[in-house]
């Protein structure tokens, strides 16, 4: 799977969880930017990401994350 694969996949979940159709998202993208993501957004997107990848994440990977381009990191260093 390709870099842009991962992030037009985490675009989708993003709009699905969040249920924001116009949302942007960008590598330096955060909680604070995006009104409807606190942090029980933030567990369902995570959960929904472990479930469309197949993969799981630990506590130390979430709270790493700054921003959605470290999420994309993270996910694309897994399926590649």
């Amino acid at each position: 799977m390709e870099k842009e694969q991962v992030e037009e996949l985490v675009k989708e979940i993003f709009i699905e969880v969040l249920e924001k159709e116009d949302i942007v998202l960008n590598e330096n993208t955060t909680a604070n930017d995006i009104e409807e993501w606190d942090s029980l957004a933030h567990i369902r997107l995570v959960v929904t990401i472990e479930k469309k990848f197949n993969m799981h994440f630990s506590s130390r990977e979430i709270q790493s994350w700054e921003n959605v381009g470290e999420m994309i990191e993270c996910i694309y260093s897994k399926v590649k």
